[in-house]
């Protein structure tokens, strides 16, 4: 079976918040992505993919992969 990175959103948006972002396009700029791919990928519509990963871990530090994201299986 196929495996894909998903957000842990809950974690995620508890890390936003301690970090002091105030707004989607604060927190995208600080990850070097576009405000609407943070959107998206908070929403569910996208899945988070490199850009993402790497920019929420260089923003939220000292937070680390799996505080932030699992892997999970995807059904074929």
């Amino acid at each position: 079976m196929p495996h894909t990175i998903r957000l842990r959103s809950e974690a995620f948006s508890k890390a936003v918040r301690l970090a002091g972002f105030r707004s989607d396009y604060a927190l995208a700029r600080a990850m070097d992505v576009n405000r609407s791919t943070v959107t998206r990928v908070l929403s569910g519509a996208l899945q988070p993919g490199p850009a993402f990963i790497g920019g929420a871990l260089v923003a939220l530090t000292p937070m680390q992969f799996d505080d932030l994201f699992e892997i999970i299986r995807v059904p074929r």
